[in-house]
């Protein structure tokens, strides 16, 4: 089969790959699509862990080819999606119910071959059955939706809530989304690309500000009168994580959902956090939410009608990773048995 094989940072090329028989609790899947993430493109740029060589992609879905010998809960040709993380089940964190935080944590596609390839090999209890309803070309938000149903978790949003959105790419505009259902009054979203903050007034943001225009904490403070209640922070880059102290109300939270480079840091003056009395919360992937993830895209509480997608085959990799890093589209995914 072809797969995407990352070997180390800037080393990436597409391979013939062959695959090894099944264990009995796997399953053999036909890939339809693969998203690409901005933690592909931190990962390929060496900023970002991972554990080649490995087959990237850790959002994607796709049809059941072949059973292991003990897998009795799935069918050939049944459609799914795939939860790329795996922890241990028996640490200390695994044990809280905190599979997440697990020491142990492994990910399909950074660790593990994952979804940028003809065919996966995936263990049984990573796969989830999409309704037959299921929107056509949602089976690769699903993962980064149940990422964002914990960033929405974290953020302890209130009925009547003022939230601000820091980016309005693939992350910020689900963010969104789920903003509004949370029940929040005013929802302020900050991006400096017009496409994008056109996407994010469509999805109901109530006041959509350009960076580069305005004067953002003014703005933000004469929208609020004390700053938001809550600032999520979706760009992954260390000026916004610094600017997002300064957006939130005394009492606020800031949350950091974007993922910046590893080892990029800013300077953060305690007296600021202590003064403001602020909480500071991070978000780390998607414990127990992936089941969640498909009933919010399937019943259309997030919609991605209005998302532009460009789609790839596998050896058109490198355009879709530049698509991602650059912004020329809401999202890249590739295709890897397309024709």
């Amino acid at each position: 089969m072809k797969a995407i094989v990352y070997e180390r940072p800037d080393v990436i090329s597409v391979r013939e790959r062959a695959l090894r028989p099944l264990q009995p609790n796997e399953v053999l899947i036909k890939v339809s699509s693969c998203g690409v993430c901005g933690t592909d493109v931190h990962i390929v740029k060496g900023e970002s862990r991972s554990t080649p060589p490995v087959v990237l992609g850790h959002e994607y879905c796709g049809v059941v080819e072949e059973l292991g010998s003990a897998v009795s809960t799935f069918v050939r040709g049944q459609l799914v999606a795939v939860d790329p993380n795996i922890s241990c089940g028996i640490c200390y964190f695994c044990r809280r119910g905190e599979v997440h935080l697990c020491p142990k944590l492994q990910a399909l596609g950074v660790d593990i071959d994952g979804g940028m390839a003809e065919y996966c090999i995936v263990p049984v209890q990573q796969l989830f059955p999409l309704p037959e309803n299921f929107p056509k070309d949602a089976g690769a938000f699903i993962e980064p939706v149940s990422c964002v149903l914990h960033g929405i978790d974290r953020a302890m949003i209130k009925t009547g809530d003022s939230v601000v959105i820091l980016g309005s790419g693939t992350i910020g505009l689900m963010m969104l989304q789920l903003v509004r259902a949370a029940g929040a009054s005013k929802i302020i979203v900050i991006e400096p690309t017009e496409k994008k903050r056109k996407i994010a007034d469509t999805f109901g943001a109530n006041v959509v500000l350009d960076p580069t225009d305005s004067d953002v904490l003014t703005a933000v403070m004469d929208l609020t009168g004390v700053g938001a209640d809550v600032v999520i922070e979706c760009v992954g880059r260390t000026a916004t994580a610094q600017n997002a102290l300064d957006l939130a109300r005394r009492g606020g939270t800031v949350e950091y959902f974007g993922v910046c480079p590893v080892g990029h840091t800013f300077p953060l003056e305690p007296n600021k956090v202590f003064y403001k009395e602020l909480t500071i919360v991070g978000s780390f992937v998607n414990p127990f939410t992936f089941e969640r993830a498909i009933t919010a895209l399937s019943s259309g509480i997030i919609s991605i009608d209005a998302f532009p997608v460009t789609r790839f085959g596998l050896d058109d990799f490198r355009e879709a990773l530049r698509y991602q890093e650059e912004g020329l589209t809401i999202k890249s995914i590739i295709e890897p048995n397309r024709s």
